[in-house]
């Protein structure tokens, strides 16, 4: 029960997480062709929270990944990762209720 619990939330988080990359990822682009206006204080603010967010994980894959002619590939990895944490998870789960599947 406490291990269902304990998995759904993680399962919740991964997922909120996996929006605050996409929408973060969506904001820098608006702003970086000044769609948005970023001296407007609350797309300031959301910008700011989104990118202190997932700054953490995007700076070291930003590290091992630079730009390719402009384009920041690391949010599309940092989502490929968060997805594969999702999958370890799932099957985590499934082997704690008792019914052990191998991944291949």
């Amino acid at each position: 029960m406490l291990t269902n619990f304990f998995f759904q939330l993680l399962f919740t988080l991964l997922r909120l997480y996996s929006w605050a990359i996409i929408i973060g990822a969506v904001i820098s682009t608006l702003l970086a062709f000044n769609v948005l206006d970023s001296r407007n204080r609350i797309v300031w603010s959301i910008a700011d929270f989104l990118a202190r967010i997932t700054d953490p994980v995007l700076r070291p894959i930003r590290r091992v990944i630079p730009p390719l002619g402009g384009v920041d590939f690391s949010p599309l990895v940092a989502l490929v990762l968060v997805q594969m944490a999702v999958v370890v998870l799932a099957w985590l789960q499934a082997g704690y209720n008792g019914v052990w599947q191998p991944l291949f």
